[in-house]
């Protein structure tokens, strides 16, 4: 099983990025996928997750700039970021769960290995 992450890269406040996450190695029709992110000294944070059923769910802190969708046919995932701030700077991960509840780190069991975003004028 990989997840790889890409799309991360420095982006002005008030921008976008669109990351992507690839997933191979299972059936993604089957999971949840989340994305996860991780600030430096901060722990491990959810920010949006989307259900096998194609239902999704935000952090209140992304509510309204962040969307998640997910093209099983592709195999990818993806988080549509726009007006971003300095606090979405972040190491951005993707995860995979058959858990239909899953909503922390360690309800996990796949796991890519990050894109950094850094927002910064």
């Amino acid at each position: 099983v990989q997840l790889v992450e890409s799309g991360g890269g420095l982006v002005q406040p008030g921008g976008s990025l669109k990351l992507s996450c690839a997933v191979s190695g299972l059936f993604l029709e089957f999971y949840a996928v989340a994305w996860f992110r991780q600030a430096p000294g901060k722990e491990r944070e959810m920010v949006s997750c989307i259900s096998k059923n194609d239902e999704p769910t935000y952090s209140d802190s992304v509510k309204g700039r962040f969307t998640v969708s997910r093209d099983n046919g592709e195999s990818r995932v993806y988080l549509q970021m726009n007006s971003l701030k300095p606090e979405d700077t972040a190491v951005y991960y993707c995860a995979a769960t058959k858990d239909p509840v899953a909503t922390e780190v360690g309800d996990y069991e796949h796991w890519g290995r990050g894109t950094q975003v850094t927002v910064s004028s």
